[in-house]
C-alpha cells in the first residue's frame, strides 16, 4: 500500500508539513490527485454533501472547481494529537457572475497508519465580499512560501 508522509502520530512539525501538503493538493484544482491523499474507503462531510470513497470524494471537487472559480486557499494548524488534526482555512473565489466569497471553516482530519486520510469532516461558511477586499492574490496554483498565512492576515 500507499504511504503519504509525514505519518501519525504527529508531531507540531509534522501536523504543520501534512497541512500545507494538503494546501497545494487543493490549490492545484486537480481533483484525480488531490484524492490519492484520501484512503480508498475514505469518509467526508463537506456542507451538506457526505461522499463515500475516492470516486465520489473526487465527483464532489470537480463539481466544486466548476462553480467556485480562482480558488486560492490558506490552511493552518488548530490542534492535533495522534492520528488527528484540527484545521481552520480560508479560501477565496467568484462564481460565473463575478460575485466574490470568502469562505471560512474548520476541517477535523483522522489518518490511518500509512498517513491516508480515512475521515475528513469540513463546516464551511461564506462571506460575500467585494473584489477589492480579497487577500489572496497570487498566481493560481501553490500559495508561495513568502505569502501571510490565516493568522498574519488578521483572518
Amino acid at each position: 500500500m500507499d504511504t503519504r508522509p509525514p505519518l501519525p502520530p504527529f508531531t507540531r512539525e509534522t501536523a504543520i508539513q501534512k497541512i500545507r501538503l494538503a494546501e497545494d493538493g487543493w490549490n492545484s484544482r486537480d481533483p484525480a490527485r488531490i484524492v490519492l491523499a484520501y484512503s480508498p474507503d475514505t469518509k467526508w462531510r463537506n456542507r451538506a454533501e457526505f461522499p463515500r470513497g475516492r470516486a465520489e470524494a473526487q465527483a464532489l471537487l470537480e463539481r466544486k472547481w466548476t462553480r467556485e472559480l480562482d480558488y486560492r486557499l490558506i490552511k493552518e494548524l488548530w490542534a492535533f494529537e495522534g492520528n488527528r488534526i484540527a484545521v481552520r482555512f480560508v479560501y477565496e473565489w467568484h462564481d460565473d457572475a463575478g460575485n466574490w466569497f470568502r469562505s471560512h471553516g474548520n476541517e477535523n482530519w483522522e489518518f490511518d497508519a500509512q498517513g491516508l486520510m480515512t475521515h475528513r469532516h469540513a463546516s464551511i461558511n461564506d462571506q460575500p465580499i467585494r473584489a477589492e477586499d480579497r487577500k489572496f492574490h497570487w498566481p493560481l496554483g501553490r500559495r508561495p512560501d513568502d505569502h501571510p498565512g490565516l493568522s498574519d492576515l488578521g483572518l
